[in-house]
């Protein structure tokens, strides 16, 4: 998922539908080039292009290979895909977001990819990225653009007030007046997205459910309290109440990029709209700290991003094809490219050359990835965020109370994970 991002289609979906997949019609000839299939998931405004230009280099290099890109919108990706491959159909490579990984790991779309092409560089990357790429042990994914959650503020706003990037969520209420009091301006608007709601599910060392045990823990005490506090940053001085709209999330980035309210908890795929606001001309003026820590002392945005995953489907030699392809698009060159270009995090360090942490975004979110919170080895796991979007969004406009919320939540998450014990 995408918290809520609407992608921009490139093509309309009959291009989808015609568009070869699996090497089944790929309009290769014999003895010519093989034709893979990218499916990319980006923006298909901000981020796009730096993808396309890079096929075209690696096509440059490698003559007997052509890429026949496709942007694919990311609200539509899964279901797609999940489609296309179940009728062995589907694109020999596919942009496929973390969550998504073990899920068609599961399914026997992907393949695994250790010793391969594809992860001759297994050591370069980030280990818990790598991990996060994993299924019972094997790995489907290599790690292609990381991201997480912080709290991001106007410098300026808080050096009027007075007040500092806040540690706890209690201090962060007490900034959000104090920045009320001195500028007119609000201190915090948050979100009623279940993504966002989960780094104070971390904050109290909780989760949805305990993956390991089995068990479901949205209705836990310290599930509860995560909730509970989470609800009350939405009422007082200085803290926005909750837009329970369809456009909440274009709100809330257009209230913070334009310096109307002076924190917000967001990803690092807004550092370019960011910049665009009229609050952050001065790149400097944007602040990035890690997202207040809950009751236990320790602060849990999840980690987030993409890997480029290979569809198990396609014969040998679209196969050979895509692993050389993603290897080239996760390589250090490649990574470095795509940051300073779409200004996201890559997953590999020795991809953070000088010129990458030059830009202030890049470098604050690269200083607070070290406190997020992999997502469990669990396929089912990202679904669990679909019935809590529904029940937090009634909870925060008033239609339900947090239990009632949380009692629903449950009772959907079992459906998802009926092997799971509450």
């Amino acid at each position: 998922m995408r918290r809520g991002i609407a992608a921009t289609a490139l093509v309309a979906s009959l291009a989808l539908a015609a568009t070869a997949c699996g090497g089944d019609d790929s309009g290769d000839s014999a003895g010519g080039p093989v034709t893979i299939t990218w499916w990319d998931t980006s923006n298909a405004t901000n981020e796009a292009p730096t993808y396309q230009a890079l096929v075209k280099e690696f096509e440059a290099a490698n003559k007997d290979i052509k890429v026949k890109y496709v942007n694919v919108p990311f609200d539509q990706a899964q279901n797609k895909f999940d489609t296309a491959a179940g009728a062995s159909g589907a694109p020999d490579v596919l942009r496929s977001e973390v969550g998504w990984t073990p899920a068609f790991a599961k399914k026997g779309y992907f393949l695994p990819l250790d010793g391969t092409e594809a992860l001759a560089d297994e050591s370069k990357f980030q280990p818990s990225l790598i991990e996060q790429a994993k299924y019972e042990g094997k790995t489907y994914g290599v790690p292609f653009v990381t991201d997480t959650l912080a709290l991001v503020y106007n410098k300026d706003l808080f050096e009027k007030a007075g007040v500092e990037a806040p540690k706890t969520w209690d201090d962060l209420k007490k900034a959000a007046a104090t920045i009320k009091d001195k500028t007119g301006v609000d201190g915090y608007w948050g979100s009623t997205q279940a993504y966002y709601a989960q780094t104070f599910l971390h904050g109290e060392g909780t989760d949805t459910v305990d993956a390991d045990a089995k068990k479901i823990t949205v209705k836990s005490p310290e599930a509860k309290k995560a909730y509970e506090t989470w609800l009350s940053l939405f009422d007082g001085k200085g803290l926005h109440k909750a837009d329970t709209t369809a456009d909440a999330y274009a709100h809330i980035q257009d209230a913070f990029v334009n310096g109307k309210v002076a924190a917000i908890i967001q990803g690092p795929w807004e550092i370019t709209n960011f910049y665009k606001g009229s609050a952050f001309k001065d790149k400097e003026n944007l602040g990035i700290a890690t997202v207040p820590a809950g009751s236990t002392g320790k602060a849990g945005a999840p980690t987030g991003g993409h890997n480029l995953s290979v569809y198990a489907g396609s014969d040998e030699a679209h196969q050979q094809a895509a692993l050389k392809f993603v290897n080239f698009m996760t390589s250090a060159k490649a990574q470095e490219t795509i940051a300073l270009k779409n200004s996201t995090l890559p997953t590999r360090d020795d991809a953070y050359t000088a010129e990458v942490k030059a830009d202030p975004g890049i470098a604050g979110y690269q200083g607070v990835l070290a406190a997020a919170q992999p997502r469990p080895a669990l396929p089912e796991y990202s679904s669990l965020w679909g019935p809590l979007d529904d029940e937090l969004l009634a909870v925060a406009g008033g239609k339900k109370s947090l239990d009632e919320g949380l009692d629903s939540a449950e009772t959907s998450i079992a459906k998802l994970v009926p092997d799971f014990s509450k």
